[in-house]
């Protein structure tokens, strides 16, 4: 099958998604977009309380029931007060290198509907005013947000309806370069989900039906360890899409699709593990295994739920996690190919 026809499609659906903001817990926008793309290819969508997504497709035999997860929700953060300055002091969503954020763009979105710019600074921003412009620490304490409203006093900011609790948005700052390559904040997870959505329209397109019956979790609280701690009781076996590690002793690339036999919490199934390994091994995809002691996945958010699945973890090699990030086209084709193995289409 000649997966390049959907380049276009991949990458379309990709920045879509990267361009709409949602920071663990404030999805209902990027969920409502999936579910949009889901019933666009012919597949039923349903959310759970929680507001993850469920879509199902029909497998050959329905008596056993995969998952595929990927999550939509990346870092942010939140206003945790405000200054008699005028200016915003921040909680982060998620974990993301404060260093780069130091003059990035945001956007504050209030619990009344408006929404309002800004830049996110140190406290010591000028090089013409603060001797430690260049030195002092980039972390909460020392950083906050310059507002783009005429605002002199904490009372300014008030009048525009914004306090504690409302949540910042990182400019994505997405390209896509003629070379192949997607740079943006949030390729993790955004990357991930854009390729199920196109394993989606692959299905279609192409007449294809998985061996069993597979349920796709977009889950909305990964990033702060909960997306997939309830996922629907009938799956048996969970593999999470997400990021592959690149860096120090890892073995992946950009251009490969990363399978993880362990991370923070511990080892990935064995068997599963092995059965991933092999199609790659046999169908001479590019890709790497890995061990990624910092990292976790929405199958360990499973699993410590209490939930009895086999659990498996894949992803396009991603470099520069939570912070400026990168992956190549090849990276992404590699990891829908192992999906369309791994489900026999």
């Amino acid at each position: 099958m000649e997966l390049s026809a959907y380049k276009d499609y991949l990458f379309d659906t990709v920045q879509k998604i990267l361009l709409t903001d949602s920071p663990s817990g404030y999805c209902d926008e990027v969920i409502g977009l999936i579910e949009g793309i889901a019933k666009e290819n012919g597949f039923p969508f349903a959310r759970t309380n929680k507001g993850c997504g469920v879509i199902t497709v029909e497998g050959k035999d329905s008596g056993k029931v995969v998952g595929l997860s990927a999550h939509v929700d990346t870092l942010g953060a939140m206003v945790r007060s405000i200054t008699d300055k005028g200016e915003l002091k921040f909680t982060v969503v998620g974990g993301p290198i404060l260093p780069t954020l130091d003059g990035e763009y945001c956007k504050i979105r209030t619990r009344g509907g408006c929404t309002y710019t800004g830049t996110i600074l140190s406290e010591s921003p000028a090089a013409h005013v603060f001797l430690d412009s260049s030195t002092r620490v980039r972390d909460e304490e020392n950083m906050m947000i310059r507002l783009d409203e005429k605002v002199k006093c904490k009372e300014d900011v008030g009048k525009l309806g914004i306090m504690a609790g409302d949540y910042i948005f990182f400019d994505p700052k997405t390209t896509v370069t003629e070379s192949g390559f997607l740079k943006s904040r949030f390729i993790d997870d955004k990357a991930s989900v854009a390729i199920l959505m196109t394993l989606l329209k692959v299905m279609k397109e192409e007449g294809l039906r998985p061996q069993h019956t597979t349920k796709i979790f977009i889950s909305i609280y990964e990033e702060v360890g909960h997306g997939a701690s309830y996922i629907p009781e009938d799956i048996e076996e969970f593999i999470a899409v997400d990021m592959g590690c690149v860096g120090l002793d890892l073995g992946c690339t950009e251009y490969d699709v990363s399978i993880c036999a362990k991370d923070s919490d511990g080892p990935y199934d064995y068997e599963l593990t092995t059965r991933l390994i092999r199609l790659a091994q046999e169908h001479n995809l590019q890709f790497a295994v890995d061990i990624y002691p910092k990292y976790g996945s929405d199958v360990g958010a499973a699993r410590s739920a209490g939930n009895d699945v086999k659990g498996g973890l894949i992803g396009s090699g991603v470099h520069a996690s939570h912070g400026m990030e990168r992956t190549h086209y090849e990276g992404m084709e590699n990891t829908l190919r192992l999906l369309l193995l791994y489900l026999g289409c």
